[in-house]
């Protein structure tokens, strides 16, 4: 063993055979911003031996505030996140094997990514990925470990196949806002707490301390000084249809993803969600985003050079594109 993680080892809960296994473990990390840059420079300077990094999108402006592993000149040449990422971390540990992929993550193009996978990290920015996350890593009996943050506040739980709740069960014992970074904001401190407890439980993973894994959910405020640990342990049930008796998998069913398509000669693209829409929360969340309209059936948002029409059960009109990926990432911005 040289000296590059001689710090680590001598953390006993880790030692010489934790680094061991550390060098030998593959993680799959979905989403490289700011979640994702930070725990993929853990990562590999900690020493795991691959790490597979997915991410649709480039680097922009915006993003150098909080994104870690990234440049202005990354920014200048509009490299794709991932491709920058690895750059930067073959740069910080040589010896790691890192594979990126510049594409959006779905049920087809994900699948042969979780082969030969002991663990997946949550860094991405909607919750149709997060569901199709889940129903993979329980057909795979593979663990991963949930983040999210917005504003000052953040979360993280750690899920393990056949033993804890999953996403599904989670949501229902603690429903999550839709609110994004894009409407409210986000502060760099809010995303390295998060990344601090993935990290935290990453590491009990890899070197196999199974018995040190936190069982709560961890929830927080890093401007009002706010710390919650949640017990939802009973909120597994029996009948998910991801971690149930009988599991079916909803995410991974065409029917129930949400689905985009062009609006011939309207300059607009439809998007149908999977999921109910409040209106009314999601005024008080855009309102300060740009012109709002309201009435009981639907909600209108001039934004930008688009206008936006959300219905209330979940399907939405992006006027002012025919581009499916413009559509689609205004969409995760203003929906979450």
């Amino acid at each position: 063993m040289d000296d590059r993680y001689s710090r680590q080892t001598l953390y006993k809960p880790i030692g010489v055979n934790g680094q061991d296994k550390l060098g030998r473990k593959h993680v799959l990390l979905i989403g490289c911003g700011a979640l994702g840059t930070a725990n993929a420079e853990s990562l590999v300077r900690a020493g795991i031996g691959k790490l597979t990094v997915v991410d649709r999108d480039y680097v922009e402006l915006s993003n150098l505030q909080r994104q870690l592993l990234f440049t202005e000149q990354d920014c200048q040449e509009q490299l794709p996140k991932a491709i920058a990422a690895k750059r930067r971390l073959t740069c910080i540990n040589s010896s790691v094997q890192i594979e990126a992929h510049v594409m959006d993550a779905n049920s087809v193009n994900l699948f042969p990514l979780f082969r030969d996978v002991d663990l997946v990290i949550d860094a991405t920015d909607n919750f149709d990925i997060r569901y199709i996350i889940n129903d993979f890593v329980h057909q795979f009996k593979v663990p991963w470990i949930f983040g999210s943050c917005v504003g000052g506040t953040g979360m993280s739980y750690t899920v393990l196949p056949g033993n804890t709740p999953c996403l599904q069960c989670l949501l229902k014992a603690a429903p999550i806002s839709g609110a994004t970074c894009d409407s409210f904001g986000i502060v760099a401190p809010t995303v390295q707490m998060v990344v601090a407890f993935q990290q935290t439980e990453a590491l009990k993973i890899l070197v196999e301390d199974y018995g040190a894994l936190r069982k709560e959910l961890v929830t927080f405020d890093v401007w009002t000084n706010m710390f919650h640990f949640i017990d939802i342990e009973r909120a597994k049930k029996e009948a998910c249809p991801t971690c149930g008796l009988n599991p079916s998998y909803p995410a991974l069913q065409y029917e129930n993803q949400t689905k985009m398509e062009m609006l011939c000669g309207r300059n607009t693209v439809q998007i149908r969600g999977t999921r109910t829409i409040m209106l009314e929360e999601a005024a008080k969340r855009l309102e300060k985003l740009g012109v709002l309209k309201q009435n009981e059936f639907l909600l209108s948002l001039e934004y930008q050079s688009y206008r936006v029409v959300i219905f209330r059960d979940g399907r939405v009109l992006i006027h002012g594109t025919d581009s499916i990926e413009t559509a689609r990432n205004l969409y995760y911005q203003l929906i979450g």
